[in-house]
């Protein structure tokens, strides 16, 4: 009697496509990555690797789950293309692993990354399993000697093409935080110069300024002097100005920084920081100005940021932002995320709200503190509680601000259950009750 091959469900991710990934399904794991590593026009330096498999009884019945299950994170346009980050990651897997077809999970250990030698049981820890939260890889970021993190292009693209074109429109973006520019290079221009540069005439900008940061780290062989670039909209074109102000730093609290915000910019568009982000956010909200920067996913339950979205003065941008390039340009792994004052329409996260009654959330999903405040979970947000209620940084990067709800004070709060200190939270209160 012939054996039956065994069914098999993978995630597949390609090295220099790190916020899209590949769900699928195969009898042959080795076979189907090879198929992927010999596509005709692939560069050699894109190779692809398997993140997940897993052995299933039906392999395409649970394909077709998860098709239905992840349908708005799937692409457009290229439909077997969904979205990633590290917590979509472990919602696709997780969903995985619960469902009833699954068997067992396989790790597949590679050679040189492309030549799979054999299947072993999985035996890497998971972030969940090493009591690691994506909050503790930023802080460990964070602790580095120099905090540069450069952003890629492939996020910047990402996230301005979820703004409506006429945003830009006759405006003048300022980059202000090391976006250094170079016309005839992308390697040695900031993303951000380099997407606004290139798509100038698209976006119909009136005028495009960039700052070079003349620190002792340079991503983009800039030099150690600060300068001010200058790309306008001209009758014939593009037109490119290079200034090298005495004394200039490059630095976005500068005098000569601050008056070109100030008095020029309509938009600012970029990266700060991270050590400096309470200062930039203090200046650049102050200036009254539209922006769109990358901050710390953590930020809507940090003291220091909490009144600006109690305020309504910021609010979470479309995407998250896992990876950085650092000065040596070796990606490094910090969860950001977009922020900006500029109106979100239709927020696809709505989807991840679950705003339902109390009594329809899980009871592994709320719970009362000591203080008899409840406190919900796993996008879980209750439409007919009075009082206050405890939610994570989460819900407020999903938009539940944006559904009749407020942050009721400007401090962090800590649930103690049975005298035992939670994480960090804030307080949010229905606003139509």
């Amino acid at each position: 009697m012939e054996e039956k091959s065994k069914q098999y469900i993978y995630i597949v991710q390609a090295a220099k496509e790190l916020t899209k990934c590949k769900i699928g399904k195969t009898n042959d794991l080795e076979r189907r990555l090879a198929d992927y590593n010999n596509m005709t026009g692939k560069s050699q330096e894109n190779f692809y690797k398997y993140l997940f498999t897993c052995e299933v009884s039906d392999m395409s019945e649970l394909e077709k789950d998860i098709k239905t299950e992840f349908s708005y994170l799937r692409e457009q346009k290229k439909r077997e293309i969904y979205f990633f980050n590290t917590d979509l990651f472990l919602k696709y897997v997780n969903f995985i692993r619960s469902h009833k077809l699954f068997v067992e999970e396989i790790f597949m250990q590679s050679k040189e990354n492309k030549t799979v030698e054999k299947l072993i049981p999985r035996t890497t820890p998971s972030l969940k399993e090493r009591a690691i939260s994506s909050k503790d890889l930023l802080e460990k970021a964070k602790r580095v000697k120099y905090d540069e993190f450069y952003t890629r292009y492939e996020d910047v693209e990402k996230e301005v093409a979820m703004y409506d074109k006429s945003i830009w429109a006759d405006k003048v973006v300022f980059c202000n935080c090391d976006d250094a520019f170079n016309a005839e290079s992308e390697k040695k221009s900031s993303a951000f110069a380099w997407y606004f540069y290139k798509h100038f005439k698209e976006l119909g900008l009136k005028k495009l300024i960039c700052t070079h940061y003349g620190g002792e780290w340079d991503l983009f062989d800039a030099g150690k002097e600060g300068y001010i670039a200058y790309i306008l909209s001209t009758t014939d074109g593009e037109k490119i100005q290079i200034e090298t102000p005495k004394n200039y730093n490059g630095s976005f609290d500068h005098p000569i920084s601050l008056k070109i915000l100030n008095e020029e910019a309509d938009i600012v568009c970029t990266n700060p920081p991270f050590s400096k982000m309470q200062d930039f956010w203090k200046i650049v909200i102050k200036s009254g100005k539209n922006f769109l920067i990358i901050s710390n996913i953590t930020n809507p339950i940090t003291p220091s940021f909490i009144p600006y979205f109690k305020n309504n003065q910021v609010w979470a941008g479309y995407n998250r932002v896992d990876w950085f390039q650092n000065p040596k340009r070796q990606l490094t792994e910090a969860a950001g995320h977009w922020y900006t004052n500029i109106p979100i329409i239709d927020r696809p996260k709505y989807v991840l709200l679950k705003i339902v009654p109390l009594k329809e959330i899980p009871e592994t999903s709320k719970k009362y503190d000591d203080s008899k405040t409840l406190v919900v979970d796993n996008g879980y947000i209750p439409n007919n509680v009075k009082k206050p209620f405890a939610i994570s940084a989460r819900p407020i990067l999903n938009g539940v601000l944006e559904k009749g709800y407020k942050i009721v004070h400007d401090n962090q709060y800590f649930p103690y259950v049975n005298g035992k200190k939670g994480f960090g939270r804030v307080l949010v209160q229905k606003t139509d009750i």
